[in-house]
């Protein structure tokens, strides 16, 4: 590890460190009609992050909106500093929307990390915007499994500390890992989560996100809003 890359971690360390302190763990948001969740893929032997956010229509989850962004990579890949290699694609992404969601699910975690600020935390309060992280592996944290059924739930811990919840969306799959971001409160965010999802494990918005991002698998919607750029 050189000592550029060095001074680029301890800098993003202590960036997370101050986004901390400006996470508000309430729920804070009006009428949920629209909901975002957001992935990035990557290309070209992982120098070019592709960041997609899709816009569904609550309750029936109809995809109404979304946006594809392909910028340079700028940080490397390191466990607890996601967010530094992905939201400037994302955000970017998020602004290009015609429409404004009300709440963005985010592929990662929210509280759920060691300093207390995943990429949800990041987005969220650079944005300022309720977000939620719903990841797919555990960062960490120790929990219970949850019975099988679908809904089903259980704490996750960081020492004594609950930290998300570990969240069954489907009956008998692999649980997903569930952390507020900002302005959504640690009980409501996995209420939340089910409530955009159907039968798959993930919930339909970042499902969508990660197949516009991963396989560049176009939503279909009326009037058709993909913006997409080169930077």
């Amino acid at each position: 590890m050189t000592k550029e890359l060095d001074e680029q971690i301890a800098a993003a360390i202590a960036e997370q460190h101050v986004l901390r302190t400006q996470v508000r763990l309430h729920d804070d948001y009006g009428e949920l009609r629209l909901v975002a969740g957001v992935d990035a893929g990557f290309e070209a032997e992982g120098t070019i992050i592709r960041a997609a956010v899709v816009v569904l229509r609550l309750p029936d989850l109809l995809p109404v909106d979304y946006a594809l962004v392909r910028q340079p990579v700028t940080f490397p890949y390191v466990p607890g500093l996601l967010a530094f290699r992905e939201a400037p694609a994302i955000i970017a992404a998020i602004s290009r929307l015609r429409t404004s969601p009300d709440l963005i699910i985010c592929d990662g975690h929210g509280i759920a990390h060691p300093r207390r600020c995943g990429i949800a935390c990041h987005i969220g309060v650079l944005l300022d915007r309720p977000t939620i992280g719903c990841a797919k592996h555990r960062l960490i944290g120790q929990f219970t499994p949850p019975p099988a059924e679908r809904g089903a739930r259980q704490p996750l811990y960081d020492g004594d500390e609950q930290i998300g919840w570990v969240l069954r969306t489907r009956a008998t799959a692999q649980p997903v890992f569930v952390s507020p971001g900002h302005r959504v409160s640690l009980d409501r965010s996995p209420e939340l989560v089910m409530a955009c999802t159907t039968r798959y494990r993930l919930p339909e918005t970042t499902r969508f996100a990660h197949r516009l991002a991963s396989d560049h698998q176009l939503p279909l919607i009326p009037c058709s809003s993909l913006h997409e750029e080169e930077e």
